[in-house]
């Protein structure tokens, strides 16, 4: 008779194999766990998290990508918007999304069945060289908050050395908002208690984590009273 205890401990180590510390150590409960990634891998969660913001900055996202391009996902988003970015870019094109632990690739891997143009990759945004050519468009839905700060920078410019004159780099996530916005104490409360890292997003511009940002052209908007922001970057002629 099968072990049962060694199989689940087997299983267990497998999703948390080479997954970094700052992972492990704080977003266990979000994004390593497997029954948590389950339990909360929901358009619903997406869209309470996002206070109701959710298709606002979807459509934000989708907008970028036009059928035939080439698309890489720096990591899975939670709900349905890897599909859907994935299906807009069509078999003309192609849709490469990378995460560093394995219950987000295999999440990733599920939602992009039966979409021969897509890849979903296990590796570390800040070392992917890509696959099969230049991407045209590279995309960052809610990430640089949650990674330590020599990590956005690592990131950043990993992504920024990925991008070639004509193509872009489209950042979505927080920002500091407005003193008047309510959800500012919300969300003070919530870095406080569960995103260390977010902080750093609200005292610096996201160009600020580029080694060379003088190289390129940043066009930020914010939305929902500077909660949110939506940064396009490409190169200066």
């Amino acid at each position: 008779m099968p072990d049962s205890t060694l199989t689940a401990t087997t299983t267990t180590d497998f999703y948390y194999e080479g997954v970094p510390d700052y992972m492990t150590e704080v977003y266990d409960w979000a994004y390593v766990n497997p029954a948590r990634v389950r339990l909360l891998d929901r358009n619903i969660v997406v869209r309470t998290l996002l206070f109701a913001n959710d298709q606002r900055l979807m459509r934000a996202y989708l907008k970028e990508i036009k059928p035939g391009m080439r698309v890489w996902q720096i990591a899975h988003v939670y709900g349905d918007l890897v599909r859907r970015a994935a299906e807009k870019t069509g078999p003309e094109g192609a849709f490469h999304l990378t995460d560093i632990t394995p219950i987000q690739v295999e999440h990733g891997k599920k939602k992009l069945s039966g979409l021969p143009w897509t890849k979903v990759i296990r590796h570390d945004a800040a070392t992917f060289a890509g696959e099969g050519g230049h991407y045209d468009l590279i995309c960052s839905f809610f990430l640089l908050h949650e990674v330590p700060d020599d990590k956005k920078r690592q990131i950043l410019d990993h992504l920024l050395a990925m991008l070639p004159k004509g193509s872009q780099l489209l950042l979505v996530d927080y920002h500091r908002p407005a003193w008047w916005q309510p959800i500012r104490w919300i969300l003070k409360v919530v870095n406080a208690w569960l995103e260390p890292f977010a902080n750093a997003v609200w005292r610096h511009q996201l160009s600020e984590f580029a080694s060379h940002p003088e190289r390129f052209n940043w066009r930020k908007r914010t939305i929902f009273g500077g909660v949110y922001q939506i940064v396009m970057v490409d190169h200066k002629d």
